[in-house]
């Protein structure tokens, strides 16, 4: 083949002849190196062979086969392992055949922390912290409600460590009998361990074994005379059995997700409804990217493929649609979970209610989403012509800053896409080394910081750029952008109208012009949205790192004082301010405090140096 012969075309039948039997994944891949498509397959060679048959396929299908100019396959030794390799590739290489799982929000657990007084409290994100995990629950709703029953079944607390740590007497919680106070000691260790035993046990949808310990505590009690014990665990059984009683849903569900799909006009909504130890946990709605899908059937599969990737999958599924490669997908997650899966779409009784009920949920939140991704084009076409734009914009971001006089500057980050915000995407920075209350030079920093990150050929830019400010703030992003070589992005500023009154802003452009669409423009509508976004994300970024500074005891820093010492001196003086306004000499008469530590004490508590005031206050 000479070189300016064009490439033989990919001959698919005579790979797949070559191709092993065993399980495995296939990836296909276009003429220019772009990834189309990466499937499962129980047996390579007749998956792959099936694009390549005699026979009419789907248009999508056709127009990918159309376009396939290599192979790559991975062979695997499981189902399982083909399932999980697949759903690794998908979200890390997003094909673009492939119905994508969008979700950018993290599932809400329980975490009941470690340490010898662990804390019951909600968790979402990575998991940095140690202690157990209980979920995932669909909704943060559903996470309060249960952390709420716990602890009015067994005092556990829930306040954060910091908190925990420097307590001097009960808080409210122990007042109104949701806390068994053990920052104070009014609880012993073990008596708290076994009330979180207890409180595992129900958390690991256990309740039998829970409630079986407690009749027989009950019992032995009742026959020792002890009354005032066995009424206590008559109490919390009454108190278990209500909380089951309001929350466990009729039949014999247990372990259960119930899954519909609704698709119109392109866009699919896949409605989960979440079973866990017979207790309803609430709804979910996912808006997966079709890339061309078209069925409901092939839109499920990929969500099972996905979703339970990552998520522990429950014994039984129930479905809207029977998925391709059924037999597959129980095989691979059943392997996956470790026990047996049953995917059901013939159902009757209570599992037909609720499905019926998941099915007309998910052409509410369907059509709910149309309605709103209309809305949402038509805004980008007004934003497109406000602006005099050759298209719509497909990357928006917009900065802010926030601060307190000066105090904890962080600058925010937000990005919209077509179809609004993509808040994983969304980038917080902790401003420093600026003179404090200066926004110009805080801006500055936040915009180096992110056109920087890998030089401006690697950086993925937004078409618009805004600029919650004025003429400064807006001169900023043009001189770092212009430093930086960056081009192709439009810069808007966003000034407050009069009284900063909504819809009376001015738009500030890069070439001096001004505009003022007003209130009733849906440009204007979409450029608020996204000032307002970004405002909300700094404030609680600001909000965040000013209180974790002053959660951070002065007394933490000075050398020579751990948790122990800096207890003793909290409870001796009564809180921070006490030991402030004392003299050297009653920081000394503290147990475990000598007089060149009290001396270091007073020296950091009052910002002087030891050589000053506080050998003075000595002598």
């Amino acid at each position: 083949m000479t070189p300016d012969e064009p490439p033989a075309p990919f001959d698919g039948k005579q790979f797949a002849r070559r191709l092993t039997t065993a399980p495995g994944v296939y990836r296909m891949f276009a003429s220019d190196g772009g990834l189309l498509y990466v499937g499962k397959a129980a047996s390579l060679k007749a998956r792959v062979s099936s694009y390549f048959n005699q026979g009419e396929h789907p248009p999508r299908v056709a127009a990918m086969v159309a376009q396939i100019a290599a192979i790559e396959v991975t062979a695997t030794r499981t189902a399982g392992e083909a399932l999980l390799l697949e759903n690794q590739l998908i979200k890390s290489l997003k094909p673009r055949y492939n119905v994508l799982l969008r979700d950018d929000k993290s599932y809400p657990y329980i975490v009941l922390g470690g340490g010898p007084s662990p804390r019951l409290g909600l968790h979402r994100g990575p998991r940095r912290e140690g202690g157990r995990h209980f979920g995932p629950y669909t909704s943060v709703g559903a996470v309060r409600e249960t952390i709420d029953a716990m602890v009015k079944l067994f005092k556990l607390r829930t306040c954060e460590d910091s908190v925990f740590r420097n307590r001097s007497r009960p808080c409210l919680q122990y007042q109104i009998g949701r806390c068994s106070a053990p920052c104070v000691g009014l609880i012993d260790a073990a008596a708290y361990a076994e009330s979180v035993r207890q409180a595992t046990l129900l958390l690991e949808g256990r309740s039998d074994v829970l409630t079986g310990e407690l009749t027989a505590q009950m019992e032995q009690a009742s026959a020792a005379l002890a009354f005032e014990e066995a009424a206590r665990l008559r109490d919390l059984l009454a108190a278990i059995r209500h909380v089951q009683a309001r929350q466990y849903v009729d039949g014999d569900i247990a372990a259960m997700d119930v899954l519909a799909c609704a698709l119109a006009q392109g866009v699919a909504c896949v409605l989960l409804l979440s079973f866990r130890d017979g207790m309803n946990q609430g709804t979910r709605s996912f808006f997966p990217k079709l890339n061309g899908a078209t069925a409901e059937d092939e839109v499920l599969a990929a969500f099972l493929a996905q979703y339970y990737g990552e998520q522990p999958p429950p014994r039984e599924i129930v479905l809207s649609h029977a998925p391709a490669d059924a037999e597959w997908l129980v095989e691979a997650l059943s392997e996956q979970a470790g026990h047996r899966i049953e995917l059901k779409l013939a159902v009757r009784g209570d599992r037909a209610r609720y499905l019926d009920l998941a099915r007309r949920n998910a052409e509410l939140a369907l059509a709910q989403q149309l309605g709103s991704s209309a809305s949402q084009r038509a805004r980008l076409q007004s934003l497109q012509q406000l602006l005099g734009l050759a298209a719509p914009p497909r990357r928006m971001e917009c900065f802010d800053i926030s601060h307190t006089m000066g105090e904890a500057t962080v600058a925010s980050c937000v990005v919209f896409d077509g179809d609004g915000p993509v808040r994983a995407q969304y980038r917080r920075f902790n401003i420093a080394g600026i003179t404090p209350g200066d926004d110009f030079a805080a801006m500055r920093q936040a915009l180096e910081r992110r056109f920087r990150q890998a030089g401006p050929a690697d950086v993925v830019l937004p078409d618009v750029l805004l600029i919650d400010g004025g003429q400064g703030q807006l001169r900023q992003a043009v001189e770092v952008l212009t430093d930086l070589a960056v081009q192709g992005v439009e810069l808007l500023g966003v000034a407050k109208g009069e009284d900063r009154r909504p819809g009376e802003e001015t738009l500030l452009l890069r070439d001096g012009r001004t505009l003022r669409p007003g209130n009733e423009s849906p440009a204007l509508q979409l450029i608020q949205q996204l000032r307002d976004e970004s405002h909300r994300f700094a404030i609680s970024g600001h909000r965040g790192r000013r209180q974790k500074v002053r959660q951070t005891s002065t007394l933490e820093q000075i050398p020579g004082i751990g948790p122990r010492r800096r207890a003793s001196l909290l409870r001796h003086f009564g809180g921070l301010v006490g030991i402030k306004n004392a003299a050297v000499e009653d920081i000394a008469r503290v147990a475990g405090i000598d007089a060149a530590l009290a001396g270091r004490i007073y020296a950091a508590l009052h910002g002087v140096t030891e050589s000053g005031p506080a050998q003075a206050a000595r002598r």
